[in-house]
């Protein structure tokens, strides 16, 4: 199995999983023609690309799902409600695409690959976060979310590779041009976690197990992928008494290295 983060900020996400039978595009939030360049540029076809899983109905998570899904004739894993809520449902002349439902807590298969959605809070109408299996190993997949309640803690056990949002420093988001409505938003319960709560996460309640841990959705205004990997540097030699992790910083403007398992 590997797992590569084409690009992942507040501009845009989207994470190729594949196994040798199987490609999966986690989101689609960059442009297609982005995303079919970074695959490129790891050495994939984006022809090769078997499904599109949706996390929630977000533009930086679904910018350029319609024409990716209906360009390449890729079905697309959502739930009904994310499916509503997505902000060109009722566009005139919409192609039809090949919709399949998802629920959380109910996991399904593409190809060889296992997925499982689970809620997350986060101020969409339907949010989940994902775990990928293959033949033992378990990936998670866990960004936009503003706490860690225990059923994520339950989820994202035994992952050897784990995606995890590191959004931004508290100070320079209250520092940040941002109206206080949407500093509000992001400090919510519903909105981002913190580097300062990322790493509250890898102190208390990750189970250390992931030889690969990738911070994800750092915003680019509030947040320095510097500040990040500290935080989480930190937390994890407070808690294994080593920094044996290979820890990855995911950037908005190029994909990062390809993790093989």
């Amino acid at each position: 199995m590997k797992i590569c983060v084409l690009g992942s900020g507040s501009s845009g996400n989207a994470t190729l999983l594949a196994s040798q039978r199987t490609r999966i595009l986690l989101d689609a939030g960059l442009s297609g023609r982005e995303i079919c360049r970074r695959l490129a540029e790891i050495g994939e076809a984006t022809e090769r690309l078997d499904a599109i899983v949706v996390s929630h109905e977000h533009s930086d998570h679904v910018a350029s799902l319609r024409k990716m899904a209906s360009d390449y004739k890729l079905p697309v894993y959502i739930t009904p409600a994310t499916r509503e809520a997505l902000p060109w449902k009722n566009e005139k002349g919409k192609k039809e695409l090949r919709w399949e439902e998802i629920a959380a807590g109910t996991s399904f298969t593409i190809g060889d690959i296992e997925i499982t959605p689970f809620r997350i809070p986060h101020d969409a109408v339907d949010p989940v976060a994902f775990t990928f299996r293959l033949e033992g190993i378990k990936v998670g997949v866990a960004t936009d979310l503003g706490f860690v309640p225990d059923l994520v803690k339950h989820h994202l056990t035994g992952c050897r590779v784990l995606v995890f949002e590191s959004n931004h420093d508290p100070e320079m988001l209250k520092a940040s041009p941002y109206p206080w409505s949407v500093k509000q938003r992001v400090l919510s319960r519903q909105g981002h976690l913190s580097n300062f709560s990322a790493g509250q996460f890898f102190r208390q309640d990750y189970d250390g197990q992931a030889e690969v841990l990738i911070l994800a959705h750092l915003s680019q205004i509030n947040n320095m992928p510097l500040l990040a990997r500290m935080e989480a540097e930190e937390a994890l030699l407070a808690r294994n008494g080593t920094s044996r992790t290979n820890l990855i910083v995911a950037q908005q403007d190029q994909p990062t290295e390809v993790v093989r398992l």
